[in-house]
């Protein structure tokens, strides 16, 4: 590698998951490679979730991305396609130690434009102490999820983003995969259903679920002692690690659906992209290919407060022993997960579509006039 001083930016997300991880494994890179520093910015989870990443592609030679934005960056000349960089015995190892589907989330186009580095779906959680101090035991199907609410002891995440994935996730639990036709989201009876049951769940929850993410849902359920259960929200190992939050979470595979079996929730997690703009091409692409890699995913990564993409991190007995096997738990729930559509104007869909079900679940209304928004939002997002 070149003497020459070199400085790289990189973008994340605000939170020990997202920034700590990212700020180590630059740390101990700049460590072996002295001649270059690594800085890494953050921005809110909702700026996360909402800004372009062109723009961000303008600022930054690093940025964590969410891998809807696949289908953006394959057709447009944004991030750099990592593929035609990355040795492919190194990019063999990502595709076949993927969790669940996250490595070919990153995927469009024929090219793999981000790495796994970080892999997530709604799991569910609990407070064990409530539940051993109540003589509760943990839910198995949406019946006894419902009960459970009854007693007002369950939570879940209630802004636009996080109920439109809760949408997909009973669409797709109950057989139907969203976005599959040109005319509709999904059929009107199963949306319906989908809506109806959401709402049924919602209105025995505390009214602050709708201003909460899964950040705020795991703080309120580790900050108070009001609420002992979240049947789905994207998971965050960090709330099982001693030390990190008030009490510990448990961490959990999801209920059965009406017999369906269980829920097949909605692919999070992100992934490292460079941009088309870097100057420093052969660098970045070291870094790259040393935050993905399996020896650094289940140490400095981890350690840090990183939630792992490479799935030997997921089997580890190191990672489970330090998390109430948050890992071992919760991957049956990643390796069903739903990958929600890539292409090109799903973004414009997905930042619309949340508010009007947010609406509904906190008021009731018309179940037909809601879809029939929906579709109109779909069917303009697939001429993008």
């Amino acid at each position: 590698m070149s003497t020459k001083r070199i400085h790289l930016k990189g973008i994340t997300w605000n939170h020990s998951r997202g920034f700590t991880s990212v700020v180590a494994t630059a740390q101990r890179f700049s460590e072996l490679n002295p001649n270059v520093d690594i800085t890494w910015e953050k921005r809110s989870l909702q700026a996360f979730a909402d800004e372009p990443i062109n723009e961000l592609a303008k600022r930054y030679d690093l940025l964590i991305i969410d891998h809807p934005w696949a289908g953006f960056a394959g057709k447009n000349n944004v991030i750099l396609a990592l593929d035609e960089y990355l040795p492919k015995s190194f990019m063999k190892d990502l595709d076949e130690n993927s969790v669940g589907r996250s490595h070919e989330s990153y995927s469009s186009n024929g090219h793999q434009w981000a790495l796994a580095v970080d892999a997530a779906t709604p799991v569910a959680s609990s407070r064990p102490d409530l539940f051993e101090a109540k003589g509760l035991t943990l839910p198995e199907t949406y019946d006894d999820l419902l009960n459970l609410a009854k007693q007002g002891l369950v939570i879940m995440p209630g802004i636009p983003q996080d109920t439109l994935m809760n949408f997909y996730m009973m669409c797709c639990t109950m057989g139907e995969d969203v976005c599959t036709s040109k005319e509709h989201v999904v059929s009107e009876d199963m949306g319906i259903q989908a809506l109806k049951m959401l709402r049924e769940l919602a209105v025995e929850m505390d009214d602050q679920i709708f201003n909460w993410n899964p950040i705020q849902v795991y703080e309120a359920m580790t900050l108070t002692d009001k609420y002992a259960y979240c049947p789905w929200a994207y998971g965050y190992t960090n709330y099982s690690r001693n030390g990190y939050a008030r009490k510990a979470l448990h961490f959990h595979d999801m209920v059965d659906i009406k017999g369906y079996g269980r829920a097949i929730s909605t692919l999070g997690g992100t992934g490292l992209a460079v941009s088309v703009n870097t100057k420093e091409i052969e660098t970045v692409m070291k870094y790259v290919e040393y935050t993905a890699s399996e020896a650094c995913q289940k140490t400095i990564f981890f350690d840090n407060g990183g939630q792992p993409g490479h799935r030997k991190s997921w089997t580890d007995e190191h990672t489970n022993s330090l998390t109430a096997n948050f890992f071992k738990n919760t991957l049956p729930s990643l390796d069903r997960a739903f990958l929600r559509p890539r292409y090109n104007g799903h973004m414009y869909f997905q930042d619309r579509a949340g508010a009007p079900i947010r609406e509904y679940m906190m008021n009731g209304g018309n179940e037909k006039a809601l879809l029939e928004k929906l579709n109109t939002l779909y069917r303009k997002s697939l001429d993008i």
